[in-house]
């Protein structure tokens, strides 16, 4: 109901609309802080955290590498986007170097497709930081595993070592499945309660991909048969309450409306892949959203071949 009343006051004072949102969400986070591990569906019942029997992951159809058949031309119609950080040309570029010929995933390009999507929601505006700041947290942990990981095998102290040791190229660390292993051959994975492993937290950055890919889908779809479109606030709650919000105490599904309020409207998303209009976008999404479900699909294969897509 406070988030109700709130949102009727925003839209009739539109001048005080972001200092607002800014302090409301500032002491949503500062409550939240709590509660900011991710929790599985199952953790739910409690009352700051009850259980949300209308949200359902509606299931992926099967797919498989050979399934995703680039479009003549397809890269050619990414263009370079000068003047912005995030660029859609290098985003497909790591989610294709990302897929191993053995159905495995590389974490080195894998990560640097996750630099490339912060990019794109730090673009969207200071209050997306609710989403894109734990996302960086993770990718920091992974490569912080990863480089500690490395130095420990050589033999040298962790902060000795450069980005290029990392070990995400030969190491443990060079791929999913390998973290896998050698994370459970260390028993650095806990079925139980939380630890601070690469594998819980690719599982939560697995999580943030489908919300990012499900909010793209609802870009690239025409209008509706009031030849309406959704906006993009609209279609980043669709997807929260899919992808992320099963797994989100309830202070933070609070929180996560005051951001999508604040989103920019449906051209500013259009302009960061460098295009004008729907026409010239639904293609170019469509490109995006295939690389994404592929790596998506791929991961989740492969978290799930070890029992890990409830990791607490």
């Amino acid at each position: 109901m406070c988030v109700l009343v709130t949102m009727v006051f925003l839209r009739r004072t539109p001048l005080l609309r972001y200092v607002l949102l800014s302090a409301m969400l500032a002491l949503l986070l500062f409550i939240s802080s709590f509660w900011l591990p991710q929790g599985g569906v199952r953790d739910c019942g409690s009352p700051w955290q009850p259980c949300l029997s209308f949200y359902h992951q509606k299931p992926e159809p099967p797919w498989a590498p050979e399934q995703w058949a680039e479009p003549d031309g397809a890269l050619s119609l990414v263009k370079e986007c000068p003047g912005q950080s995030f660029q859609a040309s290098h985003l497909l570029l790591y989610l294709k170097s990302s897929l191993a010929n053995n159905e495995d995933i590389l974490l080195e390009p894998y990560l640097k497709s996750w630099d490339q999507l912060l990019k794109f929601m730090e673009s969207l505006g200071p209050m997306v930081s609710f989403f894109s700041q734990k996302v960086q947290e993770k990718v920091v942990l992974i490569r912080e595993l990863s480089l500690r990981h490395s130095a420990e095998a050589n033999g040298k102290p962790a902060g000795l070592q450069t980005p290029e040791a990392f070990g995400l190229k030969t190491g443990a660390y060079r791929s999913v499945r390998s973290m896998m292993e050698a994370e459970l051959r260390a028993d650095m994975v806990n079925f139980s309660y939380r630890t601070d492993s690469g594998c819980r937290t690719l599982l939560r950055l697995h999580r943030s991909l489908l919300w990012l890919k499900l909010m793209l889908e609802g870009l690239a779809e025409g209008p509706n048969e009031n030849g309406q479109y959704k906006t993009p606030g609209e279609l980043s709650r669709d997807a929260y309450k899919v992808a992320l919000a099963p797994h989100h105490p309830w202070v933070l599904r609070q929180a996560a409306e005051f951001v999508f309020l604040a989103l920019p409207d449906r051209q500013y998303f259009l302009q960061l892949v460098c295009v004008q209009n729907q026409q010239e976008a639904t293609p170019i999404l469509r490109i995006i959203i295939d690389a994404l479900m592929l790596v998506h699909t791929r991961t989740q294969q492969l978290l799930a071949e070890r029992g890990m897509l409830d990791l607490p």
